[in-house]
């Protein structure tokens, strides 16, 4: 099992499982204009200050992760 990006260049699958906190955005919170990192941040009250920032993306991802569940 993979996905069709996976299977057109020949690169494994992770064998392991994931949490995509846009999707799981899009479900929790229909009614936002967007669901792009930086308003969803906001939403949940997290300034996000250095967008595409590796290490302040993955901050915001687990903000946003912890904010749901």
């Amino acid at each position: 099992e993979g996905s069709a990006k996976h299977e057109l260049y020949n690169i494994p699958y992770p064998g392991y499982q994931f949490y995509c906190t846009c999707r799981t955005a899009r479900r929790v919170f229909p009614n936002l204009i967007n669901h792009q990192l930086h308003t969803v941040s906001s939403h949940i009250g997290f300034e996000l200050f250095d967008h595409h920032n590796a290490l302040a993306d993955a901050e915001a991802c687990a903000r946003i992760a912890i904010n749901i569940l």
